[in-house]
């Protein structure tokens, strides 16, 4: 479990493939590393990865499988790349951001860019399975990054970075057509399967299942 609160930029140090259609990386983070062991978890660009190997250079090194790579974008760091680092967050800290379990549910593209006087408002557009999941004035994951939704359309989000964001994180990087992993709150999905058990809607991608509400006495 994480925060979204980003502790550290990373860089990508090595990209290579591994067998099975997989990856591993070796990124360099003296933070993360710091109290790092073999199997603890770490989230990269807001995906949850296990430390697999520690080289003793300040850098550690995760395996990537298919699945990870079909579902982040990951697969398109090479080396020099930088990362959002985080450390799984400890039970008895503070809770700065939200809730991030580092299961990424997509990808996000960054549509417009707004640059104003120390401050960044960003549009995203996003998949149209995960819109209905996605509140304004929630929170959501961009590349692991805790962040309130400023607005919302049927396919799109906004945000807004502050200096602080800009600084601590590779946000303030994007350009127009950058894509960034996307993580909704995790609450939103567990609604959305109970009424989905329920019959009250189908896949988020079917959208509500009107009938069923109207039968259920709800007005769609």
């Amino acid at each position: 479990m994480f925060t979204g609160i980003i502790e550290e930029i990373g860089t990508i140090d090595t990209s290579a493939p591994a067998e099975g259609g997989g990856a591993r990386l070796a990124i360099r983070g003296p933070l993360a590393v710091s109290d790092a062991t073999p199997g603890c978890s770490i989230a990269v660009n807001g995906t949850c990865l296990t430390v697999v190997d520690l080289p003793g250079d300040d850098s550690f090194v995760v395996d990537l499988m298919p699945e990870t790579l079909r579902r982040t974008s990951l697969g398109r760091l090479s080396q020099g790349s930088q990362v959002n680092l985080e450390r799984a967050m400890r039970a008895d800290a503070r809770l700065d951001g939200h809730q991030v379990q580092g299961h990424v549910d997509g990808l996000a593209t960054l549509l417009e860019r707004t640059d104003a006087d120390g401050w960044v408002e960003l549009e995203f557009g996003v998949p149209d399975a995960l819109g209905p999941l996605i509140a304004e004035k929630g929170a959501v994951a961009l590349d692991g990054v805790s962040l309130t939704v400023t607005h919302v359309g049927p396919a799109s989000l906004g945000v807004a970075l502050i200096p602080e964001t800009l600084r601590m994180t590779t946000l303030g990087g994007l350009e127009v057509g950058d894509v960034v992993n996307i993580e909704v709150d995790p609450v939103a999905r567990y609604v959305e399967r109970q009424l989905q058990a329920a019959g009250l809607v189908g896949s988020v991608a079917d959208g509500v299942a009107a009938g069923a509400l109207q039968e259920a006495g709800v007005q769609a």
